[in-house]
């Protein structure tokens, strides 16, 4: 089991999951883990979800959240928008005005972010 969800424990490590924690029993594997925010939890799903299916039995995964107060953390890189940041985090570069509105402590305008600055993606 553990080989064929080696690419969810991978990434767990790329995330660096908190007390991560993994075992088989009688043919599932049992994951438990402390993800930074949903994001984090959501991309571990959505990986389980790929190997496994929408409902996968051989799999039991425990992901708490640390932060619930956000849905994600991010760091502006070069040639970035709000646009796009919200397209990639929710889908809809439409709600950029949830992320500018989440950030007007640092952002003057929705228009204007800077490589390096670190914004608050909020939960919708």
């Amino acid at each position: 089991m553990k080989l064929k969800y080696q690419s969810v424990l991978n990434l767990g490590e790329q995330l660096n999951i908190k007390n991560g924690d993994v075992k088989e029993e009688n043919g599932v594997l049992h994951v438990k883990g402390l993800a930074k925010n949903q994001y984090e939890k959501n991309l571990l799903w959505d990986e389980i979800k790929k190997i496994g299916g929408e409902n996968p039995t051989d799999i039991i995964a425990d992901i708490s959240v640390e932060d619930a107060s956000v849905f994600a953390n991010h760091t502006v890189k070069k040639g970035e928008t709000l646009g796009k940041i919200a397209k990639h985090y929710y889908g809809n570069a439409m709600k950029y005005t949830a992320i500018f509105e989440a950030n007007k402590n640092i952002l003057k305008s929705a228009d204007l972010i800077h490589p390096g600055q670190e914004l608050v993606i909020p939960n919708l």
